[in-house]
């Protein structure tokens, strides 16, 4: 082992208190400890952080982290304080006074990491201050920030490039989860980085188990979910709109579950206030639009719910990438209908923008739409889009309970040709519900008020059930073989694509939809069991001890529970009954600095 080699290990293992390095890690801190750029794709809970930490604690100078994440800034320097590095942050909501003392800190080398805002860090002001100290490595964090296609874009992220202009010979490591082969040319291109070396690791999370199912009464569908299979568990909720988020959080608040609303809405100081509770507090579930989650740490978010559709896969992989971070059974629950197709269809045909745009827009839900319709793995679909091959994975629905495909060629004819007809005889557009009842024969109001009983197509659907239907126009409109029509209000049009099948020149496999919910398979709480160290009695009693005291602690210090100790490191401390400092030092997680810190009293709550 080289002296580098050795320097870093002894710095993982001192400070962080890990016996060694996980994937690709060793190699990509190697690389910018030596002075290199890297680009890093991997996936949340794989480590990220330790590419540039421990850079920056060997490396003369400050390693200078570019966060979009002020919220959360606080969190990471606290936890970055407990492990005995000098960490601080520079954001707006600092006062001058705390500005000026922790720009001091810098100037004076009293810093290892220096948290900025990158809206903070264009200031004249903030260059200027970083011209005057000691960089030891910039690091880009969120990188697929800078992507105009992205979900997270940040218009501030297309300006970072100045940093290789000032600093060309500072290293840089830009840092994703979330990234296809052109998002990662394109953050490589707009950060100046077309010269560094690429570290991709492996996209999949095999603890996380996918599952999408059809949205009926949605959030009903969601409150059994949690009740039947995470009652008490901490869980994030996604919804499309700020409305969406406030009834969802105050149906499952009347329900006993202990949900909180998070979106732009909401004053900074509710958001703030909101989040510290659930990063905090045990068994909090928080629902919220996609402004909540980046750099979220919490390692036992048991689920990720989306109650309606993502607008791509890259931003479903991002949010659902927030479950199980401790590497045990986690859930990503996802429920979607027609009316979702039909709502993001129309948003983007009136999305401002030119035609590629939209175009891609268009691209992206497409194969959000083919991973929800997919009779195949999903695993395998979702890793596809990353261009990622695996074998059927054993953890998702479809693998679990295979759905069936059928022949839907004639069902689609008959609802086409509805379409056709109304349109063709009659100049008429209508939205699905009312092509439903058409096809299926219902004599409503509505039906009656237009004449529609007299279509030849009337009635020619009766064998098929509503909810069948809507799986049929779902999947027609997944497939572009309907469209929104653009000058109506979610009225279906036909396509250029929809002749094929009318004239019977296309087969039409389709998904069928099941009329029950899916089983599970094996519950969640076995499958967490089987993932988890099985405590003998008096460990488990150990253990629950030790969480309580963590508990105090994390109190004491106002930080969340797992910046003291991850439950994995208790449960290992629990097990093991340590009765040295030196045996204790040996348990992954405790490293040099929460040694002194807690030892001794964790060796008196062993031997009690």
């Amino acid at each position: 082992m080289s002296a580098a080699e050795k320097t870093i290990l002894d710095t993982l293992q001192s400070v962080f208190g890990y016996e060694s390095f996980r994937g690709d890690q060793q190699a990509i801190i190697e690389h910018v400890v030596g002075g290199g750029d890297a680009l890093v794709l991997m996936p949340t809970g794989g480590g990220k952080s330790l590419c540039y930490q421990i850079p920056a604690l060997i490396r003369a100078g400050t390693g200078v982290v570019v966060s979009p994440l002020i919220a959360l800034m606080q969190d990471q320097v606290d936890a970055l304080t407990e492990l005995g590095v000098r960490a601080a942050f520079l954001n707006s909501t600092q006062d001058w006074h705390t500005a000026r003392e922790v720009e001091q800190a810098f100037l004076t080398g009293q810093l290892d990491l220096l948290y900025v805002a990158p809206e903070r860090l264009l200031t004249e002001r903030c260059l200027d201050l970083l011209e005057r100290g000691t960089i030891a490595l910039f690091a880009i964090d969120e990188a697929h920030c800078v992507s105009q296609w992205g979900h997270d874009f940040r218009p501030e992220y297309l300006e970072l490039s100045i940093l290789s202009e000032r600093w060309p010979q500072v290293p840089r490591i830009a840092l994703t989860a979330t990234a296809t082969t052109v998002t990662r040319r394109e953050i490589a291109h707009r950060l100046n980085l077309d010269g560094a070396r690429h570290f991709v690791s492996s996209f999949d999370r095999p603890n996380i188990r996918y599952r999408i199912i059809e949205k009926a009464e949605v959030k009903r569908q969601l409150l059994h979910f949690i009740q039947t299979e995470y009652p008490g568990d901490c869980g994030i909720v996604y919804a499309l709109s700020r409305a969406r988020v406030e009834e969802t959080a105050d149906f499952l608040c009347q329900h006993g579950i202990a949900a909180l609303p998070y979106h732009a809405g909401l004053s900074a100081t509710v958001r703030a206030d909101n989040q510290a509770r659930f990063l905090r507090e045990d068994g909090r579930v928080i629902v919220a639009t996609i402004a909540f989650g980046m750099g979220i740490n919490k390692p036992d978010v048991r689920f990720v719910a989306h109650i309606d559709l993502p607008k791509s896969v890259e931003g479903y992989y991002q949010e659902t990438g927030r479950a199980g971070r401790d590497g045990l059974p986690a859930t990503a629950w996802l429920a979607y209908g027609l009316q979702d197709v039909v709502q993001l269809r129309r948003m983007i045909d009136g999305s401002a923008g030119d035609d590629l745009f939209r175009r891609r827009l268009g691209a992206q839900l497409d194969a959000m739409l083919g991973l929800c319709e997919t009779v195949s793995c999903r695993r395998q679909r979702l890793l596809a889009y990353f261009d990622q091959t695996i074998e059927p994975c054993g953890n998702c629905d479809t693998c679990l309970e295979p759905p069936q495909a059928w022949d839907g060629t004639v069902a689609a004819q008959k609802i086409l040709s509805t379409v056709y007809r109304l349109w063709r005889e009659r100049g008429q557009r209508f939205g699905a519900g009312h092509l439903i009842d058409i096809v299926r024969g219902k004599t409503t109001e509505r039906i009656k008020q237009y004449d529609h009983q007299t279509l030849s197509v009337f009635g020619v659907g009766a064998d098929l059930s509503d909810q069948a239907w809507r799986g049929v126009l779902r999947q027609l409109l997944a497939q572009s073989l309907l469209a929104i029509d653009h000058e109506g209000y979610g009225t279906l049009a036909l396509t250029s694509a929809s002749r094929e099948v009318l004239k019977g020149e296309k087969t039409l496999m389709l998904r069928r939809e099941s009329e029950k919910q899916a089983r599970t398979g094996r519950s969640t709480a076995a499958r967490r069991k089987e993932a988890e160290i099985v405590l003998p009695a008096a460990a488990q009693q150990r253990f629950e001890a030790l969480r309580v005291w963590r508990a105090d602690v994390a109190r004491g210090h106002g930080v969340p529970a797992y910046v003291i100790f991850h439950d994995a490191t208790l449960r290992e401390i629990a097990l093991q009954c340590p009765t040295s400092l030196d045996e204790l030092s040996h348990i992954s997680g405790v490293g040099a600095r929460k040694l002194e810190a807690y030892g001794e009293d964790l060796l008196r709550r062993v031997d009690a």
